[in-house]
């Protein structure tokens, strides 16, 4: 079969019910469910005829990465997704785990982040096995945990030498081509002021005071060194803990007591050619100013990448590159018009592993999956069109990227 009748051939049964399978198993972060999907789909790839390896992570977690060697002669493609989920929250009213799919929709916790994308690529990969199509150049597909805690299941892979000339990182974007996505780094502020009665508030230093003030601040701010417009349009940032009280114990049965401690932990959002260090400077310089305006306050500031969980760098490929050029025209095969690409809210403030695969394993790609409007909320679900257009789009890829025989 040519392309055209290739994607007119998607097995819809199959790869709905692949993807009830996916939600199906509850793998929470770093939970043994998380092992068991990996080591489910380690077994489905091996059952497709990949080579499989379960790869450990540090935690006693698992990878599953499969490929599909290729004759010789053609680009290699890798193709990059997590297991792990988010917890469920208040406010469903379906089974989180069923897999439920009516006329319009699949649904379940994770489905959008991101095992629609997961099982997007195995059910491109496979259309092609089953139809007889041998290709040329590798096909990779990992799938990987540890997304959430900074992307640490990327990372084993590419340390376990892990590549391909091209990759497609299927986070959602509700199928449009993202070429650039802010880096994401977490810090942690500490501000020590000085403790008084209320009788006598005039004489302390307001912790909780100086973190009201300082917040707003850091939540409109962007970052210095962006190099175009396009770039500072992903600068962002956010505080979204905030805790004061009295002692870094944070003792809250005093309330008659000026705080005189206050913790407070953001995110930061920045883009290629901005840098951890400049964040960090542009962070601490509104902190210099903080105490000046608030005499006798300390200011502390730590980098929750070193602290915490690796910090996700920024992702950024030519428009032009040869990855994009070919789902750009996957796209148009597919939907007939010309796929939205480039640096798109709000996927653009995302943090991805795309952003290893390009930092630390020099790979160009491009970020494109399906879901995103209804992510990480209750009911989260994928439009089924969506999720098989994305299915066609990525089979399409893998012949124009890996070269048919």
């Amino acid at each position: 079969m040519n392309p055209e009748q290739l994607i007119h051939h998607i097995d819809r049964e199959f790869c709905l019910s692949f993807l009830a399978k996916m939600v199906q198993h509850k793998s929470y972060s770093a939970t043994d469910g998380e092992r068991e999907l990996a080591k489910y789909m380690a077994a489905q790839m091996t059952q497709l005829g990949l080579e499989t390896e379960l790869q450990q992570v540090p935690g006693d977690r698992l990878n599953a990465i499969g490929r599909l060697a290729g004759s010789g002669g053609g680009n290699s493609l890798l193709f990059n997704g997590h297991l792990d989920t988010n917890p469920v929250t208040e406010g469903w009213t379906v089974d989180p785990w069923q897999g439920k799919i009516d006329d319009r929709f699949i649904y379940g916790i994770g489905v959008s982040n991101m095992k629609a994308g997961d099982a997007a690529y195995f059910c491109a990969l496979k259309t092609l096995i089953d139809a007889g199509v041998t290709l040329k150049g590798d096909v990779i597909l990992t799938y990987v945990v540890g997304e959430l805690q900074g992307g640490i299941g990327t990372l084993a892979a590419i340390e376990q030498g892990v590549r391909a000339d091209y990759f497609i990182n299927a986070e959602p974007t509700d199928l449009q081509a993202l070429t650039m996505h802010a880096g994401s780094l977490m810090f942690t502020i500490e501000l020590t002021g000085d403790t008084r009665h209320l009788s006598k508030r005039e004489e302390a230093v307001d912790a909780i005071g100086a973190a009201v003030e300082l917040i707003p601040q850091i939540n409109t701010m962007t970052f210095s060194g962006a190099k175009t417009e396009a770039h500072r349009k992903i600068n962002r940032g956010h505080i979204g803990t905030v805790h004061g009280a009295l002692g870094r114990e944070l003792e809250e049965w005093r309330p008659p007591q000026v705080a005189d401690f206050a913790r407070l932990k953001g995110s930061a959002r920045f883009a290629p050619g901005q840098t951890v260090e400049g964040v960090l400077a542009d962070l601490q310089a509104l902190l210099d100013k903080l105490c000046q305006r608030h005499p006798g306050l300390k200011a502390a500031l730590f980098d929750d990448g070193i602290r915490d969980k690796p910090t996700m760098l920024p992702f950024e490929v030519s428009p032009d590159s040869p990855i994009v050029k070919a789902v750009n025209r996957a796209w148009k095969s597919v939907r007939g018009t010309e796929q939205p690409t480039g640096v798109i809210t709000p996927p653009a403030f995302f943090g991805t592993d795309a952003a290893h695969l390009y930092q630390h394993a020099g790979m160009a790609g491009v970020v494109c999956g399906p879901g995103g409007k209804y992510n990480t909320m209750p009911d989260e679900r994928v439009e089924i069109s969506e999720f098989l257009d994305m299915v066609r789009i990525y089979l399409l890829a893998i012949l124009e990227i890996c070269q048919p025989n």
